[in-house]
């Protein structure tokens, strides 16, 4: 479930371009009309305002909201303007080809989208960048951390409900062998289950895994596995069991300890508010007994704070 307030009476997308169009003008610019207005409109309501700014006043409103905002805001504002897609693609993009290459940020995108995602996603990234997305991986990845990624990200996985209780056990099995790591072969065993598999499946084998052996499977690959190998095979196996408790760890990671992991707050706040933000929120709370909205309130100030504050709608 979303978290965005989107009012009752929704004013039309050139009442909104006029008022974001005042709000630009003279010294400075009216940062909180700004919020008002962007963080309470949903995807295809700030496509129509976008639109009708640039046919209304001639000008691009993302160039302006990037020369009239400043600091975290206006990333934040930026990431959020674009449709689902359209965002995934350039995070990948900044995450992969920016000054420095955020492999978490990579894992996180590809590895939490369904399959369907993904193809838009690589679509989007080949008409936008005139790259394509598997070319930039195989540039800034290396080894085992790129196997996993090209495979999850070009492999058709069945997305339904059923499995089969018999391959749970062989899939069990076979990353316990995998995971002792006494074979060169091993590691695509691992690679070939955790991309080939659906969420459902893996969920299965995990719990298999447990009774069959007496030990978590995270905990098997964390003892076995290292660095952005690691973290990727960890990603797809937390995602397939509970993706929202993997995003309200992350928020939790990027505000745990001295200083604010700005860009992963941002990014996971940003896109997740119009697809299941409320399911985190709960698990947020259940997990670390705070609310996300307090969290977010105490490390971060400002119209920043607004912003974000904004997409998750009331401390509950």
């Amino acid at each position: 479930m979303a978290t965005t307030k989107i009012p009752m009476t929704v004013p039309s997308p050139r009442v909104d371009a006029d008022q974001l169009f005042k709000a630009f003008k003279g010294r400075g610019c009216d940062t909180s009309v700004i919020i008002n207005i962007l963080a309470h409109r949903n995807a295809t309501q700030r496509a129509l305002i976008e639109q009708e700014y640039e046919t209304k006043f001639s000008d691009d409103l993302r160039k302006r909201l990037q020369s009239e905002l400043h600091g975290h805001l206006k990333k934040a504002v930026l990431l959020w303007m674009p449709e689902a897609v359209e965002r995934d693609a350039s995070i990948l993009k900044r995450s992969l080809r920016g000054a420095v290459t955020d492999h978490k940020a990579v894992a996180e995108i590809i590895c939490t989208r369904s399959g369907s995602q993904l193809r838009q996603i690589k679509q989007v990234y080949y008409n936008t960048f005139g790259v394509k997305l598997e070319e930039d991986i195989e540039s800034e990845a290396s080894g085992n951390h790129k196997r996993v990624l090209l495979a999850y990200l070009n492999t058709t996985r069945y997305e339904g409900p059923e499995i089969d209780n018999a391959s749970v056990e062989n899939d069990a099995r076979t990353l316990k062998s995998a995971v002792a790591r006494k074979h060169k072969a091993d590691d695509q065993t691992l690679i070939q289950i955790f991309t080939d598999r659906s969420r459902t499946h893996l969920v299965a084998v995990r719990s298999t895994y447990r009774s069959m052996y007496g030990k978590e499977l995270g905990k098997a690959i964390r003892d076995e596995t290292r660095g952005n190998f690691e973290h990727v095979l960890l990603t797809i196996l937390q995602c397939a069991e509970n993706s929202c408790f993997y995003f309200a760890k992350a928020l939790r990671k990027s505000m745990k300890g001295l200083g604010t992991d700005d860009t992963a707050l941002i990014r996971v706040l940003v896109t997740r508010a119009e697809v299941d933000m409320q399911f985190i929120i709960t698990e947020y709370r259940k997990r670390y007994k705070k609310t996300l909205y307090n969290a977010v309130h105490s490390d971060t100030t400002g119209h920043y704070r607004t912003f974000l504050l904004s997409l998750l709608g009331p401390n509950v």
